[in-house]
């Protein structure tokens, strides 16, 4: 597996040390962007205001020459602000397309849920289809496109929540906490005068699709893909699984979440330098991958259950090959 280590020092420890640079800390939230980036998955990314999810989605953008766009998403924004519009051109007496900030690569719905149903659909199109579709013409988005966007866990008032539809598509849903003491006062020291550091090009669309490549090479395991099955089926069969929960989960993951903790684990495999998928990969991955896919019942929130708390009976109680 020589290619792999080749593209794997290429990638991950390149890529990786350039945004060490500029990002303090949040050394998994990183983590799980480079696989988002290394499977085509898209993340949904829950914090507070002002602990670097902007400066995150761009310092990524940047370090692997990929255009970013960023959109405030608000309850009047319009399907024809994110993906664009017809324009009339008196010239010729035609219609032309005016293409909208979702031609990008890199694409930040900043308070995603804030925005109503119409451009919820629109960007649900570009998320699942890899396309945009503008009047009666259709363009395919550029590789790479990664959908990062934002959630504010503190303020919901005047926010409509995603459809499960789409929530589904997202690959993972990651929690960004504060930093600690010694990061935070790492971020005075480097950024109180206003003077940012940039995040250099270091990787560039031959290096991802070399990594891309590596990271399907990554074996895994017949045991571990049946260690994937049987965590997803225990969120909609717990019963089967000795697992009490079962009034709590309405609805448990869907196989794109089987698919998308099996092209994780082999990324993370990837990221770590290792050739084959370990059960590590899986356990560490699940939570982020699971989450926001389980629907969880009146009587789990009740009881003050998440999905966390649901994820974690299911790892603590499917057997680890």
């Amino acid at each position: 597996m020589d290619r792999t280590r080749e593209a794997q020092a290429a990638f991950a420890g390149v890529l990786a040390t350039e945004l060490g640079r500029v990002i303090v800390g949040q050394t998994r939230i990183v983590e799980r962007v480079l696989i988002g980036l290394l499977t085509r998955g898209h993340l949904l990314i829950e914090g507070v205001p002002g602990i670097a999810k902007t400066l995150l989605a761009r310092s990524v953008a940047e370090g692997v020459r990929a255009d970013f766009s960023r959109v405030q998403f608000t309850p009047d924004l319009l399907p024809a602000d994110l993906i664009g519009t017809l324009i009339f051109d008196q010239r010729d007496g035609t219609f032309v397309p005016r293409k909208g900030p979702v031609f990008t690569n890199f694409l930040l719905a900043d308070e995603i849920n804030r925005a109503p149903a119409k451009v919820q659909s629109a960007l649900l199109e570009a998320m699942q289809e890899r396309q945009v579709t503008i009047g009666d013409a259709t363009w395919k988005l550029e590789e790479p496109f990664v959908v990062l966007a934002t959630q504010n866990p503190i303020e919901q008032e005047g926010t409509y929540p995603l459809p499960e539809a789409q929530v589904d598509r997202f690959m993972m849903k990651l929690l960004m906490g504060f930093p600690s003491f010694a990061e935070e006062r790492e971020i005075l020291r480097r950024m109180a005068d206003f003077e940012v550091p940039r995040v250099r090009a270091v990787v560039g669309p031959e290096e991802i699709a070399a990594a891309r490549e590596a990271v399907e090479a990554v074996h895994v395991d017949q045991r571990i893909t049946d260690y994937i099955l049987s965590l997803v089926a225990a969120t909609r069969d717990p019963a089967a699984f000795d697992l009490d929960f079962g009034p709590l989960v309405e609805h448990g993951a869907s196989p794109r979440a089987s698919l998308d903790l099996y092209r994780g684990a082999r990324a993370r495999a990837f990221l770590r330098g290792r050739d084959f998928t370990a059960p590590e990969d899986v356990k560490d991955l699940a939570p982020d991958v699971l989450r926001h896919r389980l629907i969880l019942s009146y009587e789990a929130e009740a009881e003050e259950v998440d999905g966390d708390e649901i994820v974690r009976r299911v790892l603590n109680q499917v057997d680890v090959p």
